[in-house]
């Protein structure tokens, strides 16, 4: 069983709360961790290198020169591989690098760096969080107040806020997303994990 702290955005604990530990206290698995994170950076290749073979490169319908009686090796086009500023053999094209990975391996990964994040202590439960206004000082205001000893923080939050989010937008290494959103690769890739009570819950019923 997995106990954290309830904090408020002054930093104080006011209470404590059991976390599900099908989530936050399941088997560890890296390998699957890992093809997960291989399909997510997999999508975020643009794809977009390309070359023309000879069919594509302008020019070249005439034969050069005649087949027979020049001395020289036979050619049928100006843009032959073989030329410079000919075609391209075998060169790459548009393509979509992106695949997809089974439900339930996606679902033990997010268990996975949900329960390294709990063990390791990197997870701080919020009694709620609301900004009057879309001030980043504000929201900067209540991480120092929770003692986050890392520049890369995941704020996950129950429903969309614009406020958080035009706060968040100049804190650098900062990242809020919607409870039922949340992904192995994102968890893995920020350090602390900021969690208001309401997502927990979420998190819980989407996920379990």
């Amino acid at each position: 069983m997995v106990e954290m702290n309830i904090r408020t955005i002054d930093g104080e604990k006011i209470g404590e709360i059991e976390l599900n530990d099908n989530l936050f206290n399941a088997k560890i698995n890296k390998h699957i961790v890992h093809q997960i994170v291989k399909k997510h950076l997999a999508e975020k290749r643009r794809g977009t290198a390309s070359t023309k073979s000879r069919g594509e490169v302008s020019g070249g319908g005439k034969k050069p020169w005649k087949q027979k009686g020049t001395g020289r090796a036979r050619a049928g086009s100006i843009r032959s591989p073989l030329w410079v500023g000919g075609g391209v053999v075998f060169g790459p094209d548009n393509r979509n690098y992106s695949y997809s990975v089974p439900q339930k391996m996606r679902l033990i990964a997010l268990k996975s760096v949900l329960s390294d994040k709990a063990k390791n202590n990197n997870i701080v439960v919020l009694e709620k969080l609301e900004l009057e206004n879309g001030k980043t000082k504000d929201l900067a205001s209540i991480l120092n107040n929770l003692q986050i000893d890392s520049d890369k923080v995941l704020i996950v939050i129950d429903k969309e806020d614009e406020k958080i989010r035009r706060a968040v937008r100049n804190l650098r290494d900062t990242l809020v997303i919607t409870a039922n959103k949340i992904n192995a690769y994102d968890i893995i890739n920020y350090q602390k994990m900021v969690i208001t009570k309401d997502a927990l819950k979420t998190i819980e019923e989407v996920f379990q």
